[in-house]
């Protein structure tokens, strides 16, 4: 997919969320947000009260309750911009993704073959199990499965990769979606959906913020901001009568106003959280888009911030996935270079990249050039399944290069025995998680080459992180016990899983679950669909099958197993940003109760005027100055609603007091400084 990379603050983005701001402005909308339709509510009784002032139908002062209206309403349109913010960059997100989606032509055939009968459709015209035959140059027109050929594919269109992906019948990489481009070749390629229902409609969908479902910690949450609304809505309902029962009892003072209840009840409620709290959301479903992963929904985005159990596979995750030559082990009485020189020979031809790597290692180690091909006069024997060696013969010389068992093999065939030595050698590089090479030279064993699965740089200091927020990872292998042990521990991870099959990781996923631990794990093949499927977190590739893009979750455009680590890192961000605003709101509702208690009750009760700390100048400013502070803060926490704050690996009660000192010692001194400049400021130009 082609990545959308607009700034927060762009022009076109701001016109259009400002917009999409007054529109929210519809009660039927403002209803969805329990808090802020509290405020809502308040600003039409304050607009009312304002224009019954302006009439002569109340008494009030017309400027500071036309103030107070006016700031209420910005107060909503606020939170109405924050969540169109985040909302407007999923949906240019959409958009990106429905330019890829056109109406393009399709070569329907009547039986799956390319000689059979066919006829021209629409791409809105095929319906799952029809069968279309694609050609270099022509777009896929669907979601399917390859039933026939091979090909070059571009899906630069989908993931953003300008390399192209091999796609052929058979086996994990006989997926393709729809959108993406022939380079060569052609497929026969048999619908696995309906039109509408394709991967691409599914994306579009997916990303547009409007459609999003809260997720249940957000719905925990709002039940809370629910109930703290509730309470003060009560308490604020009571202050009326109580406040006019001590003016008539006292005789003296003054009652307190409806204007200034209302004032009271939006900062006291938590409207700084209740404002950016779908906002959050949003952006958290945006920010996994951005780094090319599509999350069905904003639960699975969610949980992955609560996962605490990581099952990687080990190929292409943990370690690069090619074995290279690592060492080479000769035979008593043969020389290293020996070895080398001959390996070499043998691996000239073999263009796989544990063949190129024999070639380059013995070329570092003895300066071993690569011999000129067409010179050496030289037959090579390629690599087949049914000898597992590949070799050379140069006049005399009859080189061969394979597994010990092919190896020894090959010697008993020729009536000569396999080494002891070399038997020990092929133990010794077994035990470090190597792979075996065995070379031979006119039947003498020369020795072994170490080929070794090398493990990523930085992973070990990843999954060290990963241990310190308190997640435990997982290496899955198909690796026998003694390699794969090898490797986890040059890894790092806490665990691993050998020999691993379909049902073994299906129940190890179950046995985690049980003992109440949330589990992620990332899989392309439909060997893969059981286990993602049962997985809390399951992100499959989307150069996987179609079983394990439905069977999971998310899924990774990139087709990157280390994506999974990211996933988590974002979830965990969303869960961050979400804890550290709910802790600043909490903490910044603290200094409006010194601005506006004092300000609206010193009339009556002379004594609360202790709490006026900051000295604020008048009643009418005091007020004023907390419900202007109470809408413009959510304006300055939108960009870190949108980006989330910054990612730090540290355990949950590490991360509890950086909170508390950070977003709720800020959200307690801010409000003071904020308050007390706004009433210097509204003072000073005579608006109280």
């Amino acid at each position: 997919m082609t990545r959308q990379h607009n700034t927060l603050f762009a022009t076109k983005l701001i016109q259009q969320s400002l917009l999409e701001a007054v529109k929210k402005l519809d009660p039927r909308v403002q209803w969805r947000n329990p808090v802020m339709s509290v405020v809502y509510l308040g600003s039409l009784m304050a607009s009312v009260i304002w224009l019954a002032i302006l009439a002569d139908m109340a008494d009030g002062n017309a400027l500071f309750t036309g103030s107070i209206a006016l700031w209420l309403w910005f107060t909503v349109l606020f939170a109405n911009l924050a969540e169109a913010l985040a909302e407007g960059r999923s949906k240019a997100q959409a958009e990106s993704l429905k330019g890829v989606k056109k109406t393009s032509w399709a070569t329907r055939l009547l039986e799956p073959h390319p000689d059979a009968s066919s006829e021209q459709v629409t791409s809105e015209q095929l319906q799952k199990g029809d069968v279309v035959l694609v050609k270099a140059g022509e777009t896929i027109p669907c979601d399917g499965e390859i039933v026939e050929g091979g090909a070059s594919v571009d899906e630069s269109a989908i993931t953003g990769e300008s390399a192209p992906v091999i796609r052929e019948a058979g086996g994990d990489f006989s997926s393709v979606t729809g959108g993406t481009r022939l380079l060569s070749d052609w497929l026969i390629i048999r619908s696995t959906v309906n039109q509408g229902e394709t991967f691409l409609d599914r994306m579009i969908a997916m990303v547009e913020g409007a459609k999003r479902r809260k997720t249940p910690n957000e719905v925990a949450l709002s039940i809370l901001l629910i109930a703290l609304t509730i309470v003060f809505l009560v308490a604020t309902v009571t202050i009326l009568p109580f406040s006019i029962f001590s003016v008539e009892s006292n005789h003296s003072g003054v009652a307190v106003s409806v204007i200034t209840l209302i004032a009271l009840l939006v900062c006291l409620i938590p409207t700084t959280i209740g404002g950016l709290l779908s906002a959050i959301g949003v952006a958290g479903m945006s920010r996994m888009l951005e780094a090319n992963v599509i999350a069905t929904s904003g639960r699975a985005v969610e949980a992955a911030g609560d996962v605490d159990v990581l099952l990687l596979d080990k190929t292409g995750t943990i370690t690069l996935g090619n074995r290279q030559a690592s060492e080479f082990l000769p035979a008593p009485g043969v020389s290293e270079k020996t070895l080398a020189d001959a390996a070499q020979l043998a691996s000239l031809a073999d263009e796989t990249p544990e063949g190129r790597s024999i070639v380059i290692l013995a070329k570092q180690r003895f300066n071993l050039r690569e011999r000129d091909i067409s010179n050496l006069n030289a037959s090579f024997i390629p690599f087949s399944a049914q000898t597992r060696m590949s070799g050379v013969n140069i006049q005399e010389r009859k080189i061969r290069k394979g597994a010990v068992d092919a190896i020894r093999n090959y010697l008993q065939s020729n009536q000569q025995v396999f080494p002891v030595e070399v038997n020990e050698l092929v133990e010794r590089v077994a035990r470090t998680g190597g792979t075996p090479l065995v070379v031979a030279d006119n039947l003498t064993v020369l020795g072994v080459v170490a080929l070794k699965d090398i493990v990523k740089g930085g992973i070990k200091e990843r999954f060290a992180q990963l241990r310190l927020m308190g997640i435990k990872t997982v290496m899955i292998t198909g690796d026998n016990h003694l390699t794969a042990g090898a490797i986890a521990a040059e890894a790092g991870v806490d665990d691993f899983l050998s020999e691993a099959t379909p049902e073994a990781k299906l129940a190890l996923i179950r046995q985690y679950q049980a003992e109440g631990r949330l589990v992620a794990m990332t899989g392309d093949g439909t060997n893969d669909a059981p286990a993602l499927a049962q997985a809390d977190v399951a992100v499959a590739m989307n150069s996987g099958t179609q079983a394990a893009k439905e069977a999971g979750n998310m899924v990774d455009l990139d087709s990157n197993p280390t994506k999974l680590i990211e996933v988590v890192h974002i979830g965990k961000q969303m869960l961050m940003t979400r804890g550290a605003l709910t802790t600043f709101s909490i903490s910044n509702d603290v200094a409006k109760y010194f601005a506006i208690i004092p300000a609206a009750f010193a009339a009556t009760y002379p004594q609360l005027n202790v709490l006026n700390i900051m000295q604020l100048s008048s009643p009418t400013s005091a007020i004023l100055a907390a419900v202007i502070f109470n809408a413009l803060i959510i304006i300055f926490l939108i960009p870190l609603a949108l980006k989330g704050v910054s990612y730090q690996s540290m355990t949950a009660p590490a991360l509890l007091r950086r909170n508390l000192f950070i977003y709720g010692l800020g959200g307690l001194l801010v409000p003071f400084i904020g308050i007390k400049l706004l009433d210097m400021l509204l003072t000073l130009i005579g608006l109280a």
